[in-house]
């Protein structure tokens, strides 16, 4: 017995019936050694003359979790994945697959080419190689839908989300749900099969289900409505009518060469650096391995306003009782009127039961003062962007929490350090920036001060990711990094305003580009109110420029107040679909004048270049200054809160794409049109332009 088969694919004879047991922590991926040792598997049970089927069953936590993301970058090696998914199919004995965990990608394709499937009761099914701008390349496209019929397969190929054993049993998908043991059952349905003596059933053999094109027609718009920009899952539907009607082995070859073409694909890179920068994010500096995280058995949240009620919900989504502090009770008692009408909403939605909405209310405690917080090993202050606000509520609660207790703050901008500064134990204080809704939104900007212990940053890393969230954690800076280089981004978008774009022409530019919603219409959906305190709160540390530019204030002292007010950069009636107004752009013609600012025709590149690469420039800065770890996490930030597109990669990403002797030449350009105080290349990026490397090598 081969080296391979020994340690990858244990080998061992029950009966007539061969057992090969993957064993490739952590996941089981199919890495060459996992496709030399099931071809060797197979090549065993051809050639034992007493073996009458084999059983494909894996060790650990997982059946095979798909391919081995190593290798996408590397030549293959043989035997390739389609060899060993032919090589299964071929075979003149039953093989079955026996699975648990998860069967997701490669590992499904594998069980599709199986002749039968069993699986325990939680196992979960998968095809999500779209998530990663592919698709499946080994026969899932070809064998999936002659299983389950199209609808069910292209749904499971062109949208990448797993299903459950219950369903995949009702599809056709798997044949039988493990009652006790799996290795057991599974070693009885072989047998049971054996017994009938009939050729194996080979998926490849089943008829293909009749083409219905006004179904594939509408899946197409779906998609496309559905996945804005993203090629994969327009693919999909190619494919699977390809496959449909293509025979089977030029279909599967087909398929083959699909994958690798989307492989090398511009969207599939973006993709995959993504799928590898949130895991890299998880990674933490400075924080030892196997840091163990402190226990958080209950929250504090003081602050009862929209953030506090967000943070407060996030907690009781998850099970962890929460202590909610206000100044009055009026305010306490709408807090829980509004959180348990956004749990109402999720009933009625059917997201939960109304038991367990009344379990997570059940939760909740209001109170007016500090005292009373025994038990609490979480506080997070969600109060007024008001720096001495926010030490005064530090020091009460450091007076009332263990010594072992986190104080995190939720400031968008603040100093944490100051807030530090105010109590006996610093290396408790971290920030949790959630983003608001916050019960909603995926990004959360952990914050560290050079004094936060080690396993305080693992604490907060481990609660983002228990509530759902996907945790970056970042160093002190005014804005921190998402806040930080979107101030860049409204900057030029309102000096666009000055120098004669409009804001329909900006939204639309950069609503093109991938982003869900422009940044004027987004204005007025978070109010402009809101915006006029948030530049009130910056404006003495503004140039004269952003000074003078107080269209903001302009539309807020003209009543036109976004959404709410039914007018704002826009006009809205009652649909609330934003419509160009004529008194906009009489307002802007009016500052132009009185600014000395002549309107000239602003091309779209201009836009989109002037509001993406002011960001660009603010992230080299970021990294120089070490407020970012990594380049990576800047693409995490912004493609988990601020809804850059996932296919285009993040900002980094994108500037290196574009070449950053290129992004080094376009801010020089705009640096003589702008002004230097606002495009003058980063130092980082003047460094990288002239070795001729990227902001992620």
């Amino acid at each position: 017995m081969s080296d391979i088969l020994e340690t990858s694919v244990q080998l061992e004879k029950v009966g007539q019936i061969l057992v090969a047991t993957v064993d490739n922590p952590p996941v089981n991926a199919l890495s060459h050694a996992v496709r030399a040792g099931l071809v060797a598997a197979i090549d065993a049970l051809e050639a034992d003359a007493e073996a009458q089927a084999l059983v494909l069953i894996c060790a650990g936590r997982t059946f095979i979790a798909g391919a081995d993301i190593r290798e996408f970058n590397r030549p293959v090696l043989e035997p390739r994945l389609a060899v060993v998914i032919d090589r299964l199919d071929s075979c003149s004995k039953p093989i079955i697959a026996a699975m648990h965990g998860t069967a997701l990608g490669g590992g499904l394709e594998v069980a599709l080419a199986c002749n039968h499937r069993i699986a325990l009761p939680d196992t979960r099914f998968g095809l999500p190689e779209v998530k990663l701008g592919l698709l499946p390349g080994a026969g899932g496209i070809t064998r999936l839908p002659r299983l389950v019929g199209v609808p069910a397969a292209l749904t499971m190929i062109s949208e990448g989300n797993p299903i459950n054993a219950e369903k995949a049993l009702q599809i056709g998908l798997i044949d039988e749900v493990a009652k006790d043991d799996l290795r057991t059952d599974a070693i009885g349905f072989a047998s049971r099969i054996a017994a009938t003596g009939g050729a194996p059933r080979r998926t490849s053999d089943l008829p293909a289900p009749v083409v219905d094109q006004p179904y594939l027609d509408e899946m197409r718009t779906t998609l496309a409505r559905k996945f804005k920009g993203l090629t994969a899952p327009q693919r999909a539907v190619d494919l699977v009518h390809m496959g449909l009607t293509t025979p089977f082995k030029e279909a599967a070859e087909k398929e083959y060469a699909a994958c690798k073409d989307l492989i090398a694909s511009p969207q599939s890179r973006a993709l995959r650096h993504l799928f590898a920068a949130e895991r890299a994010a998880l990674k933490l500096d400075g924080v030892p391995e196997g840091t163990a995280p402190r226990p958080v058995r209950k929250v504090a949240v003081a602050g009862p306003g929209v953030m506090g009620r967000g943070i407060t919900l996030c907690f009781l989504n998850i099970g962890t009782p929460v202590v909610l502090i206000g100044r009055a009770q009026a305010d306490l008692d709408k807090a829980r009127h509004l959180i348990g009408k956004a749990l109402a909403d999720q009933v009625t939605k059917g997201r939960i039961g109304q038991d367990e909405a009344d379990r997570r209310l059940a939760l909740l405690t209001l109170q007016t003062g500090y005292d009373d917080l025994d038990g609490v090993d979480l506080a997070i202050e969600a109060v007024t962007e008001d720096l001495e606000i926010k030490k005064d509520v530090f020091v009460r609660l450091d007076d009332a929490l263990h010594d072992r207790a986190i104080l995190a703050t939720n400031t968008s901008f603040l100093d944490i350090a100051a807030l530090a500064a105010v109590v006996r134990r610093p290396e408790n204080v971290c920030g949790m920036h959630f983003f608001n809704p916050a019960n909603v939104m995926k990004l959360l900007e952990n914050v560290h001060t050079a004094q936060t212990a080690p396993d305080v940053l693992a604490t907060i890393t481990a609660i983002g990711r228990k509530l759902g969230k996907m945790p970056v954690m970042v160093g002190r800076s005014e804005g921190f990094v998402a806040n930080r280089m979107l101030s860049k981004r409204s900057r030029e978008a309102q000096f666009l305003l000055e120098d004669g774009a409009t804001p329909q022409q900006v939204d639309k530019v950069l609503a093109g580009f991938g982003f869900p919603i422009g940044p004027f219409a987004l204005a007025d959906l978070a109010g402009m109110d809101v915006m006029a305190a948030a530049r009130r709160a910056r404006l003495a540390r503004m140039t004269p420029r952003e000074q003078a530019c107080d269209i903001v204030d302009q539309l807020c002292a003209a009543g036109r107040l976004g959404q709410k007010s039914g007018a704002g950069y826009y006009s809205y009636g009652e649909d609330r679909k934003p419509r160009p107004d004529p008194a906009v752009e009489d307002i802007l013609s009016a500052h132009r004048a009185r600014t000395n600012r002549p309107q000239r025709d602003i091309p779209d590149q201009e836009i989109l270049e002037r509001c993406l690469l002011a960001m660009v420039n603010e992230a080299a800065k970021i990294l120089d200054e070490g407020a970012a770890a990594r380049a990576s996490d800047i693409d995490v930030i912004w493609t988990s809160g601020f809804g850059w597109p996932r296919h285009l990669g993040g900002p980094m990403f994108w500037a290196d794409q574009m070449g950053i002797a290129q992004v080094k030449a376009a801010l020089d350009r705009y640096a003589g049109l702008v002004g230097d105080e606002y495009f003058k290349p980063a130092a980082l990026i003047e460094r990288l332009a002239a070795e001729g490397r990227g902001l992620l090598d």
